[in-house]
């Protein structure tokens, strides 16, 4: 595909060639459409140590190397198109960066003639400019979720982003408020596992852009307050043969899935704990993982690492046949990450046919006590960083120097909140957390 063509055809002036780091932000440069050959060919330059890439200053510029087949027209500028890039350093890839790890565990998978096709479902609060209060005043109920008269107060919002998918043909299919006030969440259907990942990392940037059109703000932040429920980002998974079979269904099992969906399942939960310092990658995560009953009557989030049927206090749900989903993530996850951590866990699964033990048919939020040797999941990000510096199956997924790279940075983060904010607090959303977290 050649790109100039395509900006000559489609009208694009200019393109945001852009990538995302390990901690998730979205880094681009504007390039006219007259320098997108060579820029197709050789790259954008970007100062690695200038973002969570940890590298150091004197290192040569990393090569933003743009993917044409990743090209998204902004619905609400097309003169700009926007297209995710792949990291290449000194003629190499650059494994240490989050959409090279993905695409090398589709590389596994393939091996094994299979690829994985999954959906994400991001939640979203409408915040005010300043990020201390919700936008719509008026929310209050104690059940807010499915309120069709807090969901319409946002209808401008709501329906211009879902217009935008349309327009971009992600197929979106419905749009809700969450169960906290102010939240909302937007399905799109589900795609090979890169096209997701580089929608969901469009959505985000969509959904910003658009509320601050409106004049209010849009976060992704896990747990922007300590009495609401947080925003999860959960991810419905499905293994295919290349030939388009589902390989997880089976219409004769119980819960609908076949032996490879199960061990599959099973890599995920041994490598549960460590996928959290991923899945969960902030401080504030934790205070969505671990929180009290909020103010609607549940956090809708898990503690413990268990599965069963169509049944949301668990961390993974079966909800019909040939598919399930994860609940572990939030709203802070790297969208390249989210893939490319369950590809690998999911591998090791598979490799070693790991049983993930029988389903649990419990409400985990009150009968948990009744299920004697289940896992929970990290108090802390401390905890989930130990926990992955340890995991022998994404270490070896992933090499131990991209393993000890994240950690290196988490750990550089986790030392600048403790100089600001001192000890981590549990029953407070700090002022650290808003600056660095709201915006993730």
């Amino acid at each position: 595909m050649d790109l100039f063509s395509i900006a000559k055809k489609k009208k694009i002036k200019y393109f945001l060639i852009s990538f995302v780091d390990f901690f998730g932000v979205l880094r681009s440069k504007l390039v006219p459409a007259q320098a997108i050959k060579e820029m197709q060919k050789e790259g954008a330059g970007f100062g690695g140590f200038a973002a969570y890439l940890d590298m150091p200053p004197s290192d040569p510029d990393v090569m933003a190397i743009p993917d044409p087949k990743s090209l998204i027209q902004l619905p609400w500028k097309p003169e700009v198109g926007w297209l995710a890039s792949d990291l290449w350093l000194r003629g190499q890839p650059v494994n240490a960066s989050p959409r090279i790890m993905l695409k090398n565990q589709i590389r596994e998978l393939k091996k094994k003639k299979m690829f994985m096709q999954s959906g994400v479902e991001c939640e979203y609060f409408l915040i005010n400019k300043e990020g201390t209060q919700i936008a719509d005043t008026n929310d209050t109920s104690s059940k807010p979720c499915y309120d069709q008269s807090a969901l319409m107060r946002q209808y401008d919002i709501i329906k211009e982003i879902c217009d935008y998918m349309m327009i971009l043909g992600w197929g979106p299919y419905q749009n809700d408020h969450e169960d906290a006030n102010g939240q909302f969440e937007m399905n799109w259907n589900f795609s090979d596992c890169l096209t997701t990942a580089d929608r969901h990392t469009f959505f985000k940037f969509m959904v910003r852009t658009i509320a601050e059109k409106h004049g209010v703000r849009a976060t992704f932040m896990p747990k922007p307050f300590i009495n609401k429920t947080g925003n999860g980002c959960h991810a419905h998974i499905s293994l295919w043969s290349l030939k388009k079979k589902n390989l997880f269904s089976n219409k004769k099992d119980s819960l609908g899935l076949s032996s490879i969906g199960y061990n599959f399942m099973g890599g995920i939960i041994n490598s549960a704990e460590a996928l959290t310092a991923w899945f969960n990658p902030t401080i504030n995560s934790y205070k969505r993982i671990n929180a009290p009953t909020t103010h609607s009557g549940a956090t809708w989030s898990p503690n413990t690492i268990s599965y069963s049927d169509n049944n949301r206090t668990h961390m993974i749900r079966i909800p019909g046949e040939g598919r399930f989903e994860l609940r572990l993530m939030d709203g802070a996850v790297n969208p390249y990450l989210l893939q490319a951590g369950i590809i690998a866990a999911g591998l090791d699964g598979i490799n070693k046919k790991r049983n993930p033990g029988s389903p649990v048919f419990l409400n985990m939020y009150e009968e948990s006590h009744k299920v004697k040797d289940l896992k929970k999941l990290p108090l802390s990000i401390n905890e989930s960083l130990d926990q992955l510096e340890k995991n022998i199956v994404l270490n070896k997924s992933f090499g131990k120097e991209v393993i000890k790279s994240y950690i290196t940075l988490k750990n550089r983060e986790l030392k600048n909140y403790k100089d600001q904010e001192g000890s981590i607090k549990n029953d407070l959303i700090t002022e650290w957390e808003k600056i660095n977290t709201l915006d993730c």
